[in-house]
């Protein structure tokens, strides 16, 4: 799969979608964590952006 456009944008920007690889890849980038470990806590503790983010800086 090609880099997304540099003015990619997630449609909600407060929710994650994980089904979608152009925003999984966004988000990876923006959290600083791996496409696997964005998917395990989307998993873990839902889709919001604000649990996602708290939950991975509690692992570092």
């Amino acid at each position: 799969m090609p880099d997304r456009p540099p003015h990619f944008k997630p449609l909600d920007p407060g929710r994650i979608d994980i089904i979608d690889r152009e925003e999984l890849a966004y988000w990876s980038k923006e959290l600083h964590c791996t496409e696997p470990e964005l998917a395990q806590a989307v998993t873990q503790v839902g889709e919001h952006v604000t649990a996602v983010r708290e939950h991975l800086a509690s692992r570092k």
